[in-house]
């Protein structure tokens, strides 16, 4: 696992379950072994205008980056996984 890595893992949503998400790892937490994530998401209606991180299909880097469809890093969706989670893996 590396920063930057998209990963699926269980996250809190709003409404107060938990739910897989795609998510970027942002930095690994070492005195506890968890990450700090960042949440991308489908619903490009849910950017918040000069804030969000759109990953558009006609930017340089779409193919890189490996979404499925134009996503958004949701930069106010942030939360922190367990490393051991069964639920994580690379997407």
């Amino acid at each position: 696992m590396n920063e930057g890595d998209v990963v699926l893992t269980p996250l809190l949503q709003a409404d107060g379950r938990v739910k897989n998400r795609p998510t970027i790892a942002l930095r690994h937490m070492p005195s506890f072994r968890d990450w700090l994530v960042c949440g991308v998401s489908t619903q490009l209606h849910q950017e918040i205008a000069g804030f969000d991180d759109p990953i558009l299909a006609d930017h340089a880097d779409f193919a890189l980056s490996g979404p499925k469809s134009p996503s958004l890093i949701r930069l106010g969706f942030f939360g922190s996984a367990a490393r051991e989670s069964p639920a994580w893996r690379h997407r």
